[in-house]
């Protein structure tokens, strides 16, 4: 994947010189993986659920080893940048009055406009800021549990989290979730036609860089790996051993897939209303 750097960081707000530890809580690798999917499922921090969150306290790193974690995470925070500047720019020329968005990198844990914000609870965005958060230790989980490497695929899942964004400034997320506290019953199946909507984005996105020719070979299906990778019936099965489709708050991975194929190969807007469409 090849995008511009033209070096401009002013929406960049980088919060890696500290982090959070636990006091008291201690998970081995099998129970983190499962509360790291768990958490993402349903959006919620779900290390809170099994430690009181007021076990969580800041533990400042020596300037040295900030510098050796940040220099280890160069390489992703360059694809998480490129692409989160990129979008934006593509989004600023086919929205008149475009507000850009800010791009928060943190470690562990940090505080957003929409409450506490863990890594365990993947990439956000928040509307209340208007700020895209994201450790990016999340990119070797994508790689790794996920099995969805490759920049492009990064590069969907900030893509994905602009498209909330662009839902933000378009009214859309306001109205669905005054919709969600009218219907409480329909809250979820709300939620997933947001999530599919931003898919899609992330999929017109992907065309514009298709259009100009900055994708490599084989790029695109590693986007739709991503996409496929966090759909919920993916992660509940993986974290459950059972899908159930009623918790759905994101789509299942066909469902994913889908939209974001529809927004790549429309490349319009309007090609993404999930929410006059019949089926999803």
């Amino acid at each position: 994947m090849r995008l511009d750097d033209d070096g401009d960081r002013s929406n960049v707000e980088d919060r890696r010189g500290s982090m959070m530890s636990t006091a008291g809580l201690r998970l081995g690798l099998g129970g983190t993986l499962l509360l790291l999917a768990l958490s993402v499922v349903f959006k919620h921090n779900m290390f809170s659920v099994v430690g009181n969150s007021r076990n969580w306290r800041p533990a400042g790193l020596s300037p040295e080893r900030t510098q050796q974690r940040q220099a280890a995470e160069e390489g992703l925070q360059k694809i998480a940048i490129l692409s989160f500047n990129d979008s934006q720019r593509v989004w600023a020329k086919a929205l008149k009055g475009y507000r850009p968005a800010k791009l928060v990198l943190f470690w562990d844990e940090t505080r957003s406009g929409c409450g506490s914000a863990g890594a365990a609870m993947g990439p956000f965005y928040c509307p209340v800021d208007e700020k895209v958060y994201i450790d990016l230790g999340f990119y070797r989980e994508l790689a790794t549990r996920f099995r969805a490497p490759g920049q492009f695929a990064q590069a969907y899942v900030i893509a994905h989290e602009v498209g909330h964004h662009l839902q933000n400034l378009l009214g859309i997320e306001p109205k669905v979730r005054a919709a969600q506290r009218r219907q409480p019953s329909r809250r979820n199946a709300l939620s997933v036609r947001m999530e599919l909507q931003a898919d899609c984005f992330a999929g017109v996105w992907g065309r514009t860089t298709a259009d100009r020719h900055r994708l490599d070979p084989g790029e695109i299906d590693q986007g739709l790996a991503a996409a496929a990778a966090v759909g919920d019936d993916r992660l509940q099965k993986a974290a459950t051993g059972r899908v159930h489709p009623e918790t759905f708050t994101h789509g299942s991975a066909a469902q994913r897939v889908r939209w974001f194929r529809r927004g790549f190969e429309s490349g319009q807007i309007r090609e993404c209303d999930t929410f006059r469409a019949a089926s999803l």
